[in-house]
């Protein structure tokens, strides 16, 4: 079964990433696969003004996007 990796917001370093959301993975344990690298590059890489997790949603995964405090 398929499964939707998506992202609650695309923040000038996302849209800069040239990564495109919505993905489509064959099954969720690829989707949660790519999600956790993702957010492990994202939270390393970009300018920290916001963090990233992943949250498995069922029949989606989406990458999260919260304010730095």
């Amino acid at each position: 079964m398929s499964c939707v990796l998506d992202i609650t917001k695309k923040c000038g370093c996302v849209k800069k990433s040239g990564i495109e959301f919505p993905k489509t993975f064959d099954s969720k344990e690829e989707a949660l696969k790519e999600a956790k690298e993702l957010t492990e590059e994202f939270n390393e890489t970009f300018c920290h003004k916001h963090e990233f997790e992943v949250e498995d949603e069922g029949d989606k995964v989406v990458i999260k996007v919260i304010d730095a405090l």
